[in-house]
């Protein structure tokens, strides 16, 4: 299966290698290092599912294409092209289908495979990485660093979500901040708690310096 892992690799950094919101092939193969960590120690799932899982997770993400169905279109074709069979594409898309946060949506997994590319994908929001993620995916968008006047938002649609008006920090509070108790695996719990407390103090720090005190 060697072989496979290898063309998904060379899909992935085709598709994304040039991405600027932090979705590029250093998330990708940070996510997949995050899986394998999270992996050894729980002892249990496909390494294979969950590997071509976590290449493929962001291609049909619809943030990346003109429409979410012209985003698994293309994960279709490329699963198609390298002849892996229908069951383990079957899995491989179950795993990639859960991942999304999509504003919080509640979404209940059926394998420790999902599970585990859930938490590696989301733990890659969170803690330094997740700030500078953060911050380079609020410019791609528009969004101010931060904006006083502008309101946390809580409950959303997706479309809300997607196309609202926030601010880089106020997705602290949107999005990342609630991610420490939305972990699956208690290793992926553990490491998002030592994030999640680091992303705490710079928000700290940012205020102060915000509202000159530092």
């Amino acid at each position: 299966m060697e072989d496979k892992i290898v063309m998904a690799e060379e899909f992935v950094k085709a598709e994304l290698g040039k991405d600027s919101s932090g979705h590029d092939w250093h998330h990708i193969d940070r996510v997949r290092k995050n899986a394998r960590l999270i992996w050894s120690k729980e002892k249990k799932g496909d390494w294979f599912i969950i590997e071509m899982a976590a290449l493929l997770h962001d291609i049909p993400d619809d943030k990346l294409n003109e429409s979410e169905e012209a985003g698994w279109a293309k994960l279709d074709s490329f699963l198609h092209s390298i002849k892996i069979e229908s069951e383990l594409v079957s899995r491989i898309k179950n795993c990639i289908e859960t991942v999304s946060y999509k504003g919080g949506r509640v979404i209940e997994l059926d394998s420790i495979e999902a599970e585990i590319v859930q938490d590696a994908d989301r733990l890659d929001a969170l803690g330094a990485i997740g700030i500078a993620r953060t911050f380079a995916f609020g410019g791609k968008k528009g969004h101010p660093i931060y904006e006083p006047e502008l309101n946390v938002r809580d409950q959303m649609t997706l479309e809300e979500y997607r196309q609202g008006d926030s601010s880089s920090v106020n997705h602290f509070y949107e999005k990342l901040l609630k991610l420490k108790d939305k972990m699956n695996t208690e290793h992926a719990r553990q490491l998002a708690e030592e994030r999640h407390r680091f992303m705490e103090t710079f928000l700290d720090q940012f205020y102060s310096e915000w509202n000159g005190k530092a």
